[in-house]
């Protein structure tokens, strides 16, 4: 399967350095560039990317903005943010957005071609720079945030269903299956299907 990426950010040899690095994997490829915001969510809605790699500060519409913007419009890709701040408030915000991980400018090549492979296989890609500014916060009260179809995503994985499967299950997209699973994940602090089964099995009511 190829993965189609968008890329944004306001800085043309930032792009250009990105599009090069993917167009050297057989498996990833760009289908498109923005670089601002509002282009972004223009070009998210018109190409329908399995990934946006997304700036954070942009002139205009800023990388957080343009995140929410997207997944309000039922976005069935992730979004993926690579930026130079690690502070706790941009890693929080563009979270909060929708956004399912969060790199570094400064990440080596192989683990931002990693990060977008394991977000478009629904995982939650953080650089552990900054893990560490997000969940100490959710650690006080872990899952307290999941809406309702995520409990419902997370009940489903702890039964063993695949994406797939919980897809037909709940009559909405795989893709859609894949960005609630990559939510779910970091909200309760995991990492793998097996952690999050565990965690459902103790700390979701019975059905």
């Amino acid at each position: 399967m190829t993965i189609d990426v968008l890329l944004v950010d306001d800085h043309p040899l930032v792009r250009a350095g990105l599009a090069g690095l993917l167009s050297a994997t057989e498996d990833v490829r760009v289908v498109g560039e923005a670089d601002d915001g509002a282009v972004a969510v223009t070009q998210a809605r018109a190409l329908r990317p399995d990934v946006v790699l997304m700036d954070i500060s942009m002139p205009g519409t800023d990388g957080i903005e343009a995140t929410r913007l997207i997944l309000d419009e039922g976005f069935g890709g992730a979004v993926v943010m690579l930026t130079s701040f690690s502070d706790r408030t941009r890693v929080t915000d563009a979270l909060a957005a929708g956004a399912v991980g969060y790199l570094l400018k400064d990440s080596e090549p192989d683990d931002v071609l990693a990060a977008i492979r394991s977000a478009a296989a629904g995982h939650t890609p953080l650089d552990p720079r900054v893990a560490g500014a997000l969940l100490p916060s959710r650690r006080d009260a872990p899952g307290a945030d999941l809406s309702a179809r995520e409990r419902e995503v997370l009940a489903l994985i702890a039964e063993g269903l695949a994406n797939k499967q919980i897809a037909r299950r709940l009559d909405i997209a795989e893709r859609t299956v894949k960005v609630h699973v990559g939510n779910v994940f970091r909200r309760i602090g995991v990492a793998d299907r097996t952690s999050a089964a565990l965690w459902a099995r103790d700390n979701l009511p019975p059905a």
